[in-house]
This record gives C-alpha cells, structure tokens and sequence, in this order.
C-alpha cells in the first residue's frame, strides 16, 4: 500500500458517516461494490483543510456489478434493499447504480458514448476527473482496500484535472464552480 492510500484508509476510518455506510454496506454483500468518488475524495479534502467530517458531502456514491440481470428492476431491487439498511438521513444520501446498466443510459443522458464494463473498478477509469476516480471497500476481514486507477496525488494536492482518457464531460464548468464554492483552496487544471 502507497503512503497515499495509508493516508486515506486512516481519513476514511477517522470518518464516522464513511464508517457507518462502508460497514452497512458490508454487511448487505453486494457483489464487487465500493464506495465511490464525493464522500471519499471529500473526506480528505477536508481533512487537508482543517474542516469537520462530513463538510460538503451531498450524498454517498454506492456502485456496484451485476451483469446478470440488466433489467432497472433489479437495480431497484438493490436500491430498496440498501435504502432499508440505513435510517435518515442516510436513507436518502446513499445512491446506488449498477455499473453492468451504465451503458444502457449514459449516452441518453450525457451526450457521450459508453462500452460496457466488466467491473465497478473499471467505471472509474471514466469518472470526469482523476481525483474523482476513487473507491474503498471494507472487506470482510476489516481491511479498506483502494481503488484509484489515477493514483491518489490529485486528490491530496486538492487538484481537479479533466480525465485524459475521455472528452471533458459535459456540465464540467458547474462540477468545478461546485466544489470550488465549497473548497476554495481548490487548483483546477484546465478550467
């Protein structure tokens, strides 16, 4: 494990809503789930800049994959079923997608086209910037294993870059204005 991702497992557990979420979803065994993205790069930014847990976290970003049964039913089916592990106002804050669907709606709805994936650490290589390709899980022996296909230095250095490996996602102006409105240290490249 990288210095940086040492770092990270110890911000993530030092966060209690992180922790909370991470071990209700463990226990619902979700097939090859992580947390993704918001609440974890979140986490360390606002540890890096002395504010309390939890600041600036909208909602808690639940992928999982499932490829076999591709219907919107059975994603709601999961989506009910963590929906009911968590009281208010966690209920409402985690949002859960399965990344074998993505490809049927991501056109549809942003304009870009979208191959299927084999994995949710394969969505990640796709998020709109490195420091928001990020993911933990928490095993089942208690370890938080990382996923960041982008490395962690963006998210330490407080950078927002457009991922290179993709056309700047629509809507990239008002995801900077965002999270800048909430985090003014931010550096943002290519703005």
């Amino acid at each position: 494990m990288s210095d940086l991702e040492t770092e990270l497992v110890a911000i993530v557990r030092a966060d209690p809503g992180l922790m909370q979420v991470l071990t209700t979803v463990r226990s619902l065994d979700l097939p090859d789930w992580r947390l993704v993205s918001g609440a974890v790069y979140q986490a360390v930014w606002n540890s890096k800049t002395g504010r309390p847990h939890g600041y600036g976290v909208k909602d808690y970003d639940l992928a999982y994959f499932d490829g076999s049964d591709l219907s919107y039913e059975a994603e709601d089916m999961v989506i009910q079923r963590v929906a009911s592990a968590f009281d208010d106002p966690l209920r409402s804050q985690v949002e859960v997608r399965n990344q074998a669907r993505v490809h049927l709606w991501f056109q549809s709805r942003f304009g870009e086209p979208y191959e299927a994936l084999t994995s949710t650490d394969q969505a990640l290589e796709r998020f709109v910037a490195p420091t928001f390709a990020v993911g933990v899980r928490l095993e089942a022996d208690d370890r938080i294993t990382v996923a960041a296909p982008f490395g962690l230095e963006d998210v330490f250095a407080l950078t927002i870059r457009p991922n290179p490996n993709r056309p700047r996602a629509r809507g990239w102006a008002k995801v900077v204005e965002s999270a800048r409105d909430r985090w003014p240290e931010l550096t943002v490249i290519g703005a």
